[in-house]
């Protein structure tokens, strides 16, 4: 029998690759960047030479320079032969060349040193550098969105104390010549102009100031840091006038601009990272085995700093398998125990959240219909005193404990249902989230409701409640200001009055029960809740409090260093490793649930409800809106007409068909790269298994 050999197989077409905008897109960045390919194709030893020398600084017209000679895989003493070349090739080179090579050299060299001088001043780089490895990635990705939330808050202080707090304080102490308007308003009844604030005056006991402190009140509320503060219609800033109103309400629409696309930006980060993750498993233990060790280290920290935290990534791995081994070999009747276990967990979970969203209902409507008496200086002597401001602030404690309680249950039913640990922390989040977020939305609705509460005429006048809530806005940046203030108290209570006695106890006592609780493990789902209904209550509380992004970022800046503290001394390392790659992403994408739900509040307050008429620059309008439109009036004629045909139908509805076309261009784009992706995988599973695959016919 004879055999004849076998006939080589073609090679894949990839002709339909070099089709996709992608690849196209690919080689004019590569003829920019002086090519990836050529760098990775060159030869070894002196044929690597000879083409680097070949690869001379007048390719493609002379356009471009040579590569730096350490750039070229070849030994030191080709690289000094190569520099030598190229030096020797300087004097061919016109004038203009030379000095554009020694430019881009030096702008290079700039750029390096700028990015390393950065990273240097990047905050808590190295705290955070030794708590991945300490703690693994999870709990590393919690500290890095702390710190991503510190920098939000600030630059939001900066923009809001820019634009709307110091020119109200340049005109009102008259700094650089500058002086303000107050214009009356018009069409308005006398006693809705009537406010009062409850200033502290005469004699003051220091608890007093502790309880303005705490609660908003009193020296504060006539401060800048409430919306009250703000009563001026106009600035001259020497012969420059300042709209206020205008600049409050584009403040406003800034800094939810600002959060909603540096979020997004992290998030499209975060997915892509989630999305190579996910594709490839076995692409992971390759890039962490083969390549993720960094050789530039030389440091024994931070070697085994680097050390422990690929530990972490590959025992995350190796539990993730485990549990999709154990799914995989699940029997029927394991399957219908789980599942029956999933839905009675779930019933109580749903039982939980009902009771705390009835709880915090009727704590609120308790609190409005007994909080008619004000607690001024005439009741300090007064037995009734302590119950009053007890009811003032029923809903905020109602609240503060609901969302202390409820992901404490959470946290401990999760662990019955049997996810893996990164779907525990989605899951364990996403019930969270209807309990905090939630809080916020049923407290909002009260208040709204008691200020559009009208039973007069002279009430249905100004369009509010004015008797109650003269300046309304302030009202609210007060509950804002105390949810923000009462929810730093709890975490540091926590802390000091939970965590470090446990750790005591744990470590000193030998009881049974005591050691059967063990030391506190980090709860991530439990944290990052916590910081994300901080910053729903600091993007709503800003209209209303311009200061509070302030007392955010100061607040987030202790958190810091209190989770860490209770984390290295008081914290046991989870015995379930929790991934950083898909983690990051989800923590974004719940604070983005945070931020568009803060929008519904803010619009009903700036479009539909009526603004207060005796304070706020928003005074002389119906509402917060109609500062826009009369503006806009304000402008020639012309450029009204372009605004006006801008905010129309006619305009409206064929931008939304062109963003609907890009839209489904980029989709279509993505099947495509997808698909392109799936056949290349294709492909290189027939060259692992079968060499020839690729072998060119002859």
């Amino acid at each position: 029998e004879v055999f004849l050999p076998e006939e080589p197989r073609p090679a894949a077409p990839v002709d339909f690759l070099q089709e996709l905008p992608s690849y196209q897109s690919a080689l004019r960045r590569r003829a920019a960047a002086g090519g990836t390919q050529e760098r990775r194709a060159a030869p070894q030893g002196s044929a690597g030479l000879r083409a680097a020398e070949a690869w001379g600084p007048e390719q493609e017209g002379g356009e471009l320079a040579a590569r730096p000679a350490r750039e070229y895989p070849l030994t030191i003493a080709e690289k000094r032969r190569l520099r030598d070349c190229q030096q020797a090739d300087i004097k061919y080179i016109s004038g203009w060349k030379q000095w554009k090579r020694t430019s881009s050299k030096s702008l290079k060299k700039v750029l390096s040193e700028v990015r390393e001088l950065f990273s240097y001043l990047e905050l808590w780089r190295r705290d955070i550098h030794s708590i991945e490895g300490k703690f693994g990635t999870g709990i590393q990705s919690y500290f890095s969105f702390l710190r991503f939330l510190v920098l939000l808050n600030f630059i939001i202080f900066i923009l809001m104390f820019s634009f709307v707090t110091l020119p109200s304080i340049i005109s009102e102490y008259g700094i650089f010549n500058s002086s303000f308007a107050k214009i009356s308003p018009k069409n308005i009844e006398p006693h809705c102009t009537v406010y009062k604030p409850s200033g502290n005056m005469g004699l003051v006991y220091f608890y007093t100031y502790l309880k303005d402190l705490l609660s908003g009140t009193g020296f504060l509320e006539v401060t800048s840091l409430f919306y009250g503060y703000y009563t001026i219609d106009a600035a001259w800033l020497s012969i420059l006038r300042y709209n206020l109103p205008l600049a409050y309400l584009l403040a406003t629409f800034a800094y939810l601009a600002l959060s909603l696309l540096w979020i997004i930006k992290r998030s499209v980060e975060g997915f892509k990272q989630n999305l190579v993750h996910d594709e490839d498993q076995f692409q992971s233990y390759c890039n962490k085995v083969f390549a993720g060790w960094d050789f530039c280290i030389t440091d024994p920290h931070a070697a085994r700093l680097k050390h422990r935290s690929l530990q972490y990534e590959l025992q995350t791995d190796l539990e993730e398998e485990r549990l999709k081994r154990k799914i995989a070999d699940r029997t029927m009747k394991e399957k219908l125990r789980i599942y029956s276990l999933r839905i009675f967990i779930n019933i109580i979970v749903i039982a939980v959240l009902s009771g705390c969203f009835y709880s915090i209902y009727r704590a609120t409507v308790f609190s409005q219909e007994n909080s008619n008496v004000s607690i001024g200086h005439d009741d300090v002597g007064n037995t009734n005193f302590q119950a009053n401001l007890l009811v003032q602030y029923l809903p905020s404690i109602v609240i503060t404990l609901a969302n202390f309680i409820a992901p404490q249950i959470f946290s401990f039913l999760i662990r019955f249902e049997d996810y893996s640990p990164a779907f525990e922390i989605r899951l364990t989040l996403m019930r969270c989230v209807f309990v905090r977020l939630a809080n916020i939305g049923v407290l909002l609705f009260s208040l709204w409701s008691q200020i559009s509460y009208c039973a007069t005429d002279e009430c249905k006048a100004c369009g509010y409640n004015y008797e109650l809530y003269p300046c309304w806005e302030s009202e609210v940046g007060q509950e804002m200001y105390k949810l923000m203030i009462f929810d730093f108290i709890i975490i540091l209570a926590g802390t000091l009055f939970v965590d470090f006695p446990r750790k005591l106890l744990v470590t000193h006592c030998s009881c049974k029960p005591v050691q059967w609780c063990g030391l506190q493990e980090f709860g991530i789902s439990d944290n990052v809740l916590e910081i994300i209904y901080g910053q729903t209550i600091c993007w709503i509380g800003t209209f209303f409090s311009p200061l509070l992004p302030a007392i955010a970022t100061i607040k987030y800046f202790f958190i810091f260093y209190i989770k860490k503290i209770s984390l290295i001394h008081t914290c046991k390392p989870a015995a379930r490793p929790i991934r950083a790659s898909s983690s990051n992403f989800f923590f974004l994408v719940v604070l983005l649930i945070g931020l568009v739900l803060a929008f519904i509040p803010l619009g009903i307050s700036i479009a539909h409800i009526p603004s207060s008429k005796a304070c706020g620059p928003f005074r002389s309008f119906n509402t917060s809106w109609a500062v826009v439109p009369d503006t806009v009036l304000g402008f020639p004629t012309g450029l009204q007409q372009v605004l006006h045909g801008i905010a129309s139908e006619a305009f409206a509805v064929p931008f939304f068909m062109v963003i609907c076309l890009i839209m489904f261009y980029f989709i279509a784009l993505a099947g495509a790269h997808k698909r392109v992706v799936e056949q290349l995988r294709e492909q290189l599973v027939m060259v692992r298994f079968d060499p020839l695959f690729c072998t060119p016919k002859v």
